[in-house]
């Protein structure tokens, strides 16, 4: 597909292109933005604002800290947060000194923490003391030799902060104890840095921005390697994507988004971090989502334009009995990503808000974003919308020969946001990499002729919970350590709440393995989101003559033949 037959279904306004060599580095960007915006509020986090002047004073304190610490250029730096003030400032300090950022899932076990380290060869972490005790256990396997320690409360002002760090510790108990004797606290370490001097280091589009772990097929969990001008691409296919809409926001309201998705996930990572700063934005940054009246209280104390989130996300707040104490009239744009949206989530939420959800489709090897539905649309559409400007999407054969028009086809995806390969694995890269520079997602779809892709099966046995990937091998290869289990086999099955649920096949060899001893073992060693919902034991499972297990059997099995 050498033109691009969706661009006359794009909306008036949205640019066939963009310009991505406008900023040097994402530094450039964030400066650029942090001078013009000074007196802007950035981050609205517990009732505190945190300007765009205080984001670069105290970015630029830490980024002379770590430089202080003897790393440079290129050097890898974890963050492992949830959403805070302290996550943007790390991002913006490593960053500005030519570092390279690796996000981590703050829920990560000590196992998945370890690999992600020594995968990425991380030197230094920024790590909130909730998880304190998750790095203690891994981290003498670890390149890790500084960490920096940063609290809820750090950015709260004294009194205020002093209360939430009390109640966080003392009262709701989410701080375990742990023992980190080297760990230097956030703000200690703002304060070091402030009495330095920090040194400006060149930064090109073609350095490394972040290493963006994901899975794939081998449940191998994999850095994404994103460039600066990947990020900045991504940043200004949104912002010019999102144009029609948030243009109509008046004179001199602040476009304002709601960050519920977690800043270490790519999604938020992007569109709201990273395309907040880039338009002058608020962020409302929401630390656990998950605690719905929390977060419609926090919302309702706010104007908000912007609002990415997860089917899931929608569907809990729009069922939620304190949803009408938020005020949703001033809502342009609801983007839905990570996760199919369900037709009958987004007639709820456009009943209830009057802003329909624009389903998109990306992945971290992306950036994230690579399509989505126009935001002047007024109903669901059930497709992926369209590709953003610069984006080329086709539909491949197994063969990588594209598709006749109308067929199914692995989806092909070409542009400045995607990736320039899996960090320290050409193997890996080339398995994903056609010669002509597309990325080939794994996803089954269809076009039609107005340009509209739709997800229709998956090639990849990859299982999306709540817009989190899960890899069937990975699961396995854990449980497969468990005294008691023969085989293992991991699919996934439809779930109402989260898209799709893990199911783990056991067969046993010791008989009176119980459902309860696998759980306990899965939630030592897998977060949340990989842990099994279903469990089923049978005597054998389904496999092709050389003895491949058949997931797919498994999947579209009613009620298993041999099960004991």
């Amino acid at each position: 597909m050498t033109d691009r037959p969706w661009l006359s279904s794009y909306p008036q306004g949205v640019p066939a292109d963009i310009d991505a060599s406008r900023y040097a580095s994402l530094v450039t960007l964030m400066e650029e933005s942090f001078t013009k915006y000074a007196d802007r509020t950035a981050y609205s986090f517990m009732g505190k604002d945190v300007s765009y002047a205080e984001t670069d004073k105290q970015s630029k304190a830490l980024a002379a800290y770590l430089q202080g610490l003897g790393l440079v250029k290129g050097d890898r730096v974890a963050a492992m947060m949830p959403n805070c003030p302290q996550y943007p400032m790390a991002v913006a300090a490593i960053l500005r000194a030519g570092l390279i950022l690796v996000n981590v899932n703050p829920l990560y076990t000590p196992r998945e923490l370890e690999h992600q380290l020594k995968d990425s060869g991380a030197k230094a972490i920024v790590i909130m003391e909730n998880f304190g005790v998750t790095l203690q256990h891994c981290i003498a396997s670890t390149p890790i030799k500084h960490i920096v320690l940063a609290s809820m409360g750090d950015r709260l002002g004294f009194l205020k902060g002093a209360l939430v760090n009390y109640v966080v510790r003392n009262v709701k108990k989410l701080v375990p104890d742990f023992n980190l004797p080297t760990a230097v606290r956030f703000n200690d370490a703002l304060d070091q840095g402030a009495a330095r001097t920090f040194q400006p280091v060149t930064i090109g589009p073609d350095d490394v921005a972040v290493l963006q772990y994901t899975g794939g097929t081998t449940g191998v969990s994999k850095g994404a390697v994103l460039l600066h001008r990947n990020v900045i691409a991504n940043v200004l296919q949104s912002e010019a994507w999102n144009d029609p809409v948030m243009h109509r926001v008046p004179n001199g309201e602040q476009p304002t988004s709601v960050c519920a998705l977690p800043l270490y996930h790519i999604f938020a990572f992007t569109v709201n971090m990273m395309l907040g700063l880039r338009t002058g934005g608020k962020v409302i940054l929401i630390p656990n989502p998950r605690d719905m009246a929390a977060t419609l209280k926090e919302l309702s104390k706010h104007t908000f334009h912007s609002f990415p989130a997860v089917n899931t996300l929608f569907n809990g707040l729009a069922n939620h009995a304190d949803f009408n104490t938020v005020n949703w009239k001033n809502l342009k744009v609801s983007v839905g990503g990570g996760m199919a949206v369900q037709g009958a989530v987004a007639k709820l939420w456009l009943e209830k808000t009057g802003c329909p959800i624009c389903e998109g489709y990306g992945l971290s090897e992306t950036s994230p974003s690579a399509t989505c539905n126009p935001t002047t649309s007024t109903s669901y559409t059930g497709t992926i919308g369209l590709p953003l400007p610069s984006t080329w999407l086709k539909l491949l054969d197994d063969d990588g020969i594209e598709v006749p028009a109308g067929e199914r086809g692995e989806i092909a995806i070409k542009g400045p946001q995607v990736m320039a390969g899996y960090w320290q694995r050409p193997d890996e890269t080339a398995k994903v990499m056609t010669p002509d520079g597309y990325l080939k997602t794994g996803d089954i779809g269809t076009v039609d002729a107005q340009g509209f892709f739709k997800i229709v099966d998956r090639k990849k046995d990859m299982v999306l919970v709540s817009g989190f990937n899960v890899y069937p091998n990975e699961v396995e290869d854990v449980v497969a350590t468990l005294a008691g289990v023969l085989e293992c086999a991991v699919v996934g099955v439809p779930d109402e709440k989260t898209g799709e649920a893990v199911k783990l096949v056991i067969v046993r060899k010791d008989p009176t393995l119980t459902e309860d001893q696998v759980k306990e073992f899965c939630r030592a060693n897998l977060t949340g989101y990989k842990q099994p919902r279903v469990i089923e034991f049978r005597t054998d499972l389904p496999k092709t003559p050389v003895g491949k297990i058949l997931r797919r059997e498994l999947r579209d099995a009613k009620k298993p033949a041999a099960a004991v």
